[in-house]
Formats: C-alpha cells, sequence, structure tokens
C-alpha cells in the first residue's frame, strides 16, 4: 500500500518514540501500539464533500450498513426479485456542506402504462437507503421538512454505486413580539410563500399556520412571510433570503389591540346573543365578519366602524384601536334613527337584503403591510 510523505513521516516519528521505550516494554506490546497511533493520525474522510452526480470512485462517507428488514423502508412488493441492480441514496444540504443524516424522506416512483401514471414503488425514512429495483427509470423525491428535489435517475447493471441529491437547504426562524416582549403562545401564526407568481399574479404558499421560535427547513431562494396577530388585520409582511446550509432569523414586532363587542339594549346591559358583527375602516374595507354576543378581535391600530346586525335591524358605532388597547366595544340599541350626526353616537338602519351590511364590499383577500 502506497503511503503519502505526510504519513511516512507521522510513522517515522512513531518509530523513533517507541525506540526510547522499546527496552521497557515487549515487542508485540510496541508493535500494537505502533499501529494504534498510526491510524490516529491518518487523516479522516467522513466529512468530505461529496459531488453531485454519479460517483468518480468509492464512496468516501460513512454508511452504516444496510439491513433489509428496517422499518423505516417501505417497498411495494411488485413480484419476485433477485440480483437486481443496486444504488446508495445520499442527501446532501450544500454542494460543498455537509451530509444530512436524519429528518429524511425518500419516495421512489415509476411512470407504468400508456396514462403515464406514476406509482409509488418505495418509501424510505432511512438517511442513506441502498434501494434494490428492476432495471429502468425512476424519478426519486428526496423531502427534508419543507425543503426538497425531484430527480429522474436509471437503475441499471453496472451503474455508480451512489447517487448525490444536493438539496440547497437552509432553515428559517422567526420570532414574533408584541409590545416589546415575545408573543405569548397561540398569539401569532405566520404562513410562507414563494417568490414567483402564477398568471393570476398570486404566490404558492410553502407552509401556513407555523408558530414562532421553530426551525422551517427550506430551500434556497427568497420567501414572503405574512405574519397574524389574532385573526383580523393585524399582520406584517416581509420578505426574507434564506441561505443554503445557513440558519436564516428574523424577528417581527407586532402592534395592535384587543376589542370586545357587545350589543346592548342600555349602557352596562347584558349582551344581546346571535349577534351578526362586521368590522370595517372608516374608508369601508372589511376587515373582520363573526358572530356571537361577546366576540373579541386583535385590530391593527386606527379608526374603524362596527355594524351589530340583530332582529333585522343594523346598529352602528365608531371607536378607535390604539397600539397596546384592551377595551370593550359597546352598541347601543335604539327605537329609531333620528339623528344623521353619528360621530360617536350609534345608529339603527333597516336591513334590506338580509346581509350583515347592506350594500358593503366583500371582504378583501388582498394581503396589505401593517
Amino acid at each position: 500500500m502506497m503511503q503519502s510523505p505526510k504519513q511516512f513521516n507521522l510513522a517515522c516519528r512513531i518509530a523513533t518514540a517507541l525506540g526510547c521505550v522499546r527496552r521497557a516494554l515487549p515487542v508485540h506490546t510496541i508493535a500494537l501500539a505502533a499501529i494504534f497511533l498510526l491510524f490516529i493520525g491518518l487523516p479522516s474522510h467522513a466529512a468530505e464533500p461529496i459531488p453531485d452526480g454519479p460517483a468518480s470512485g468509492p464512496l468516501n462517507i460513512h454508511i452504516p450498513p444496510h439491513n433489509p428488514p428496517s422499518t423505516n423502508t417501505t417497498v411495494i412488493q411488485r413480484g419476485k426479485k433477485s440480483n437486481l441492480p443496486s444504488l446508495r441514496l445520499v442527501a446532501l444540504l450544500t454542494g460543498d456542506g455537509q451530509q444530512i443524516d436524519q429528518g429524511l424522506v425518500w419516495r421512489i416512483f415509476r411512470t407504468l402504462g400508456p396514462a403515464g401514471k406514476a406509482k409509488l414503488v418505495l418509501e424510505s425514512h432511512e438517511a442513506t437507503p441502498l434501494v434494490k429495483l428492476p432495471p429502468g427509470e425512476y424519478t426519486v423525491n428526496a423531502a427534508f421538512g419543507r425543503a426538497n428535489l425531484t430527480r429522474k435517475i436509471t437503475f441499471k447493471a453496472g451503474g455508480p454505486p451512489y447517487e448525490a441529491f444536493v438539496l440547497n437547504a437552509g432553515g428559517l426562524r422567526l420570532s414574533a413580539l408584541i409590545d416589546g416582549k415575545p408573543a405569548p403562545p397561540g398569539a401569532v401564526t405566520y404562513s410562507i410563500y414563494t417568490d414567483d407568481h402564477d398568471q393570476f399574479d398570486s404566490r404558492s404558499m410553502v407552509i401556513s399556520g407555523a408558530k414562532p421560535n421553530l426551525i422551517i427547513r427550506l430551500n434556497s431562494g427568497i420567501y414572503r412571510i405574512v405574519s397574524q396577530y389574532g385573526d383580523a388585520n393585524a399582520k406584517i409582511e416581509a420578505d426574507v433570503t434564506v441561505e443554503a446550509g445557513k440558519l436564516t432569523e428574523t424577528t417581527v414586532a407586532h402592534t395592535g389591540g384587543k376589542a370586545t363587542f357587545k350589543l346592548v339594549t342600555r349602557a352596562g346591559g347584558e349582551a344581546v346573543p346571535d349577534t351578526r358583527w362586521t368590522i370595517q375602516t372608516e374608508d369601508g374595507e372589511m376587515i373582520k365578519e363573526s358572530v356571537g354576543a361577546l366576540p373579541t378581535h386583535v385590530l391593527a391600530p386606527g379608526k374603524y366602524v362596527v355594524t351589530a346586525s340583530s332582529a333585522g335591524h343594523l346598529f352602528k358605532n365608531h371607536f378607535e384601536i390604539k397600539d397596546g388597547d384592551v377595551k370593550s366595544v359597546e352598541v347601543l340599541m335604539t327605537s329609531a334613527a333620528t339623528d344623521t350626526d353619528t360621530t360617536g353616537g350609534t345608529v339603527i338602519a333597516p336591513m334590506h337584503d338580509g346581509s350583515a351590511f347592506a350594500g358593503s364590499d366583500g371582504p378583501s383577500l388582498d394581503f396589505k403591510s401593517q
């Protein structure tokens, strides 16, 4: 076996050092010590990167022995198989990065029949599964959280011993603040959208209802984050860039106030049940609709008009929300609507079409930065 100059020099130094104690130790003990130190001194190849594509030489990474009965692999049996070509699947974070050794899901499909329908033939949760399948072309998907890569590979006798999938994956962790403090559990959720737009100028959703402070695995790229405080219009939108092999951390600071709505026959009275509520801005933009005696919503700072629908009539009130508010908004029922000056007061109006707010526009589905 050929030795590199570094290995040869290391062996010489070991031999010299052991020569100093040869009189005090048996010969076989010295020989075993020399072999042990030689292997300790040799450089490790376990962390060396794997190039994408077929191997040009032996696989220089540590792969655990393949155990066919493993419960992490589900094979869809298609008949008796023997002497099938095998292929080792490996996933990397980046082209020159580390091997992914947990959290992977491999799915292999094969297109069969004139209709070209893809059938799942194997699913594995092993980090580096050794796959044996009949010769042919297959579609392989490697998923690591929300990051994934799909490629077509060919199984054939005498083919490459392994196939490396470079996911170019990174992580995103979002932290949310309310009033300068970490958001309470359940107060904030966020959605992630791709940067690409379809023919309707809409973005594709990657994940919705994500919780703050958790790491979301994503392919590298630019993403739009929509962070939601409460269930109304207290939202923040931002674009973030996820880099391959890195964790991107971002913090959003939400503003808003909580308002509890109550339809009453007199100030401070009991809430009227089965009331339908509509909240709009002073410009008429729809913010939130709900039903109940005492609904509570988080609203972005601003001025609003609330409309309560009960017994075939609409009752209105104007109110304002400031950052950090926790307030009760009462809507007073009256027997007639004679006062045309509605500033700070309550208005009653007949309901012409049975809707919660006759003549109003439907709720807007467009995201708006707050």
